[in-house]
Formats: structure tokens, C-alpha cells, sequence
């Protein structure tokens, strides 16, 4: 007779993943035949809210969007608007873009790090109960995220939902000495970023071998932040405009969210992406840090994602120190817009991978329609695939808190923000 084992968990917002949602896996016959990351929160319906603004409206708006990565969804926005309207906003505003950028991957990473992640290899539950322990690694990676979010403060007038992003560059530009007093915080960070890279490295991170494929911006000369080409592992080379004749949007009876194919595939996007296909864009001294930890990348093992995010802080902390080095303060912090009716794309890297963005308006400036496809929602095919190969190999007998903690573990690699896609983590086990 076919027994069926249902076990119903649920973990609180400590849990360390932002949402919520939940996994069922089903076994039959000793086999994994079914894995659904459910995202059950539900949709907000952003798009939508946004047909019939103005212009103007967006940046702040999209900000509402995630707390922790608005700066992502203000700068792929603003690109989009840009191209649309033909504005050219210049090189002091494409750098200051940068910088802003650069504090939110300082904050996010950082927080992702020493917050979520690390008490997985360490054996905590949480971060309270391994400051215990690692009271110096957690006050590092506090320290870290306020300078990311003094970053964004700096130029957003806040850190949280920042408001000074507009079309066309910033409604203001920071005085030198703020901008000075900013710039010998960064430089005294920097040891801290070097040793952080080290520190993951040392963890006792699981070895897998994957075959996925990396999908992320590259640039001809820069690590990618807000421009490039889509690129991917396999050799794909896509101008932005061109996504939709390759990725694909689809709707699951399990999740609120929408899932992402390449050709049919999962794909990965994110830090892991980034640095696979992008190690070359390093600066020296970062390469040569991330070489002197003996870590291969590219690599094709899901939980060197930590060890990417501190390099991705070390690479913030450099570029936000080379953009300050040059700073001055402008004539205009902003060029001027002229609205017209089109459609404009934009995508840049958001902490968590790529952030693509298709907007349409008409010759006032009114926002007609509106696509936004965050890296959660991109990744979540490759999360659902990536939990089957882990279950397989830890067999179908173990116990449910055990399959429990290690789903966790490996959700946690792809730090996915489930809000944005649409608290973590009921699970349900079926086994017949």
C-alpha cells in the first residue's frame, strides 16, 4: 500500500531569505519526481501602478520595489527612459550612476554574507547566535553594508528607497567634503574587503559540480554594473534590445511569479555569473587577491556564490575609491529630457543578477506599459533544478528537518528576493 508522509514547517523571518514562499518535494518509488519552489505572496502589480505616470514618477516609484536593491530598479529604469527620449546625460553622471551602484552592492552583499549565509557553514541558525562566536565577522559585515548604504545616501539623499535618481542624472551633487570624508571611510574598509574574500574562501563550502549557464552583462572594458551586451557561457552575445528573442517568460500553477528560460533552459544570473564570465574585468589587485585564495572560478560549484560576493565587496570598495579619486562637482547634475513616444530597454546588474527592463511611453512622457523581469524570477528555474540534484544525492530516506536545513542552504546560494519576484521556508514532503 502507498504511504504518503506530509510534513508542514514553518521557519520565521529569521530564516534568513526576504518573502516568502515554500518547497514541496515529492518522492515516488524512492525517485524525486517533483520540486516546486511556491512563491505564494501575492502579485503587486508594479507594471500596472506605473501605466499613466509620468516620467518624472518612475525613478522614485521603482525604488518601492525592493528595499534592498532600489537602486537596481531606479538605474535600469532611467537607461530605459533615456533611450527613449534621447538623452545624453554625460560622463559625470554615468560615473556618479556607478558609484551609487557600487554602495548598493556593498550593502546587499555584505548583508547577504554575514546575515544570511554564513551561519549555514558555520553551523548557527542565525546571525545572533553566531555573533557569538564571530563577533568581529558580524560587526565586519555591519560595517561594510553602512558604507554601502553612506553610498547611497550620499547620492540618493537616503539609503533606503533613495530620491535623488532622475531621468537624466541626480537632482543634486554631493559637496566635496562630504564626498572626501566618504572616500578615507572606503580606503580604511579596504583591508576588511581583502580579508572578507579570504574568510569564504576558508569556509567549509560543500564541492559540486554543476553544468548550468552563466548569464550576465558584459562589458568591452568594465566589469558590468549598468551597461553591456547579454552574455553567456555557452558564447551567447545579445544586445539588450534583443532579450525576448531568446528568454522567455512563463507562468507555473505553483509560484505568482513568473519563471525564465534561455532556449528552454535554466540559466543562472548573479554574482557567481558575473565573475564566471567577467574575472577578466577585474582590477589587478582584486584578481590577484581572489588568486592568492586558491578558489578556481570560473567555476561551476553553486556555493563559491559566497565567495563572489566578497569579491564583488572587495571590486565596490575599489571602483567607488577610483570614482571619488576624480570627483568634482559639476555645472549640471542632470541633462536636460525632451519627451517623445518609443520604447527603451534597460538592464544592469543588481546585486542578485541581471535586472532587465522593456518600457514604452507616448509623446507626453506617460508611461503606456512597463516589463520588468528581476533576477529572482530568472533564477528560479535554476534554483528548482538545482534542488533536485541535491535531493537525489542525499538520498531520498533523510530525514525532513535534514532535507529542510540542506533546501535552505542551497536556496540561500541564489540569495533570491522572493518579495521582489513577487518569509521562508514551509515545506511539504510527499513520499509514496
Amino acid at each position: 500500500m502507498a504511504e504518503t508522509r506530509e510534513l508542514k514547517m514553518r521557519v520565521p523571518v529569521l530564516a534568513r531569505v526576504e518573502g516568502e514562499g515554500a518547497l514541496d518535494l515529492d518522492f515516488v518509488d524512492g525517485r524525486v519526481t517533483g520540486v516546486r519552489l511556491r512563491i505564494f505572496e501575492p502579485p503587486r502589480f508594479f507594471e500596472k501602478l506605473l501605466e499613466g505616470r509620468h516620467y518624472n514618477e518612475v525613478p522614485d516609484m521603482v525604488a518601492r520595489i525592493c528595499g534592498i536593491c532600489p537602486v537596481a530598479y531606479q538605474m535600469s529604469a532611467v537607461h530605459a527612459l533615456e533611450s527613449i527620449f534621447g538623452t545624453e546625460p554625460g560622463p559625470w553622471v554615468r560615473e556618479m550612476r556607478r558609484l551609487l551602484y557600487c554602495g548598493e552592492w556593498l550593502e546587499s552583499q555584505s548583508l547577504h554574507i554575514h546575515l544570511l549565509a554564513a551561519p549555514d557553514f558555520l553551523g548557527f541558525p542565525n546571525a545572533i547566535a553566531m555573533a557569538g562566536q564571530y563577533r568581529d565577522e558580524v560587526k565586519r559585515g555591519l560595517m561594510l553594508q553602512g558604507l554601502g548604504n553612506e553610498i547611497i545616501r550620499l547620492l540618493g539623499g537616503r539609503s533606503v528607497h533613495p530620491v535623488g535618481v532622475c531621468v537624466g542624472g541626480f537632482y543634486h551633487a554631493p559637496d566635496v567634503a562630504d564626498v572626501s570624508r566618504l572616500r578615507s571611510r572606503l580606503h580604511d574598509a579596504l583591508p576588511m574587503a581583502e580579508e572578507l574574500v579570504d574568510w569564504t574562501a576558508s569556509l567549509a563550502l560543500p564541492y559540486v559540480s554543476q553544468d548550468f549557464i552563466s548569464v550576465c552583462l558584459r562589458h568591452p572594458d568594465e566589469y558590468p554594473i549598468n551597461e553591456g551586451a547579454v552574455a553567456g557561457s555557452d558564447g551567447l552575445h545579445l544586445p539588450i534590445e534583443a532579450y525576448d528573442e531568446l528568454f522567455k517568460e512563463s507562468h507555473v500553477a505553483h509560484s505568482t511569479a513568473l519563471y525564465s528560460h534561455y532556449r528552454g533552459r535554466p540559466y543562472l544570473v548573479g554574482p557567481l555569473a558575473r565573475l564566471n564570465l567577467n574575472l577578466d574585468r577585474l582590477p589587478a589587485s582584486v584578481r590577484a587577491n581572489l588568486e592568492r585564495t586558491g578558489v578556481p572560478f570560473p567555476s561551476r560549484n553553486i556555493y563559491h556564490s559566497i565567495v563572489a560576493r566578497a569579491v564583488e565587496i572587495h571590486y565596490a570598495l575599489v571602483e567607488a575609491l577610483r570614482i571619488l579619486d576624480n570627483y568634482r562637482v559639476p555645472e549640471a547634475t542632470r541633462a536636460p529630457v525632451t519627451p517623445r513616444a518609443g520604447v527603451g530597454y534597460g538592464c544592469t546588474e543588481a546585486p542578485r543578477g541581471m535586472l532587465w527592463q522593456r518600457w514604452e511611453t507616448n509623446d507626453k512622457g506617460e508611461i503606456v506599459s512597463a516589463r520588468i523581469v528581476p533576477p529572482t524570477s530568472q533564477n528560479q528555474a535554476r534554483i528548482e533544478e538545482d534542488l533536485r540534484e541535491h535531493v537525489e544525492a542525499l538520498g531520498v530516506d533523510t530525514a525532513e528537518e535534514v532535507l529542510r536545513q540542506h533546501c535552505e542552504t542551497v536556496i540561500r546560494n541564489y540569495d533570491p528576493c522572493i518579495s521582489c519576484a513577487t518569509h521562508f521556508l514551509k515545506m511539504k514532503v510527499n513520499r509514496a
